[in-house]
């Protein structure tokens, strides 16, 4: 099972800073949500990069790691889930667990518990806190042409979600981790 941390996006609600070069611990938000998958199980993880891709290779320290280029970053999060997915095919991975980089209330033990869920290469399970539907998400190897066709604009798998919400494994992770996302200037008080 591969780690699939999509990191792209350019904060434009946070004045333009890439959300993956946010502090974090000391550290670029990047590297954390990197050693969350490690942790969690994921020993083979591809990062997802867009804005500012070059500041980010250059200041965050990412060894072991694939680093896939999205230059259609902007189009939003469905972009880089296609440009991430497509970097994994033909890996010989039987599924993806994807996780978000600003989303450092999610910890290791959530992405341990989401991993437990895979099954065989139709997996399709998520996180939940408090019965909502939450990342990170795994998706099995099979589903991942259908995901790929379905991701547009900033929606990434939602649509896909939604429509086999029946077949969805859904974990629950309200105990160990918090699901708030860095959206804003406010949500950088989440930020150590």
């Amino acid at each position: 099972m591969a780690g699939l941390l999509l990191a792209a996006g350019g904060g434009r609600r946070l004045g333009g800073r890439p959300k993956a070069l946010l502090p974090h611990r000391g550290r670029p938000l990047v590297e954390h949500a990197v050693r969350t998958l490690r942790e969690g199980g994921c020993e083979v993880i591809h990062v997802v990069l867009g804005a500012s891709a070059g500041l980010v290779r250059k200041r965050a320290s990412l060894p072991g790691c694939v680093l896939v280029d999205n230059p259609a970053w902007e189009e939003g999060m469905g972009s880089s889930l296609r440009a991430g997915l497509a970097s994994l095919a033909g890996t010989g991975a039987d599924a993806a667990l994807v996780s978000l980089v600003d989303q450092p209330g999610i910890g290791a033990e959530a992405v341990a518990r989401v991993r437990s869920a895979y099954r065989t290469r139709t997996s399709l399970a998520a996180a939940s806190y408090d019965g909502k539907r939450g990342h990170p998400v795994l998706f099995g190897a099979d589903r991942w042409p259908a995901i790929v066709a379905g991701a547009v604009g900033d929606q990434g798998a939602r649509d896909y979600l939604r429509a086999h919400r029946d077949a969805i494994t859904l974990v629950d992770c309200s105990d160990v981790a918090e699901p708030y996302d860095i959206d804003t200037e406010a949500d950088l008080a989440h930020l150590e």
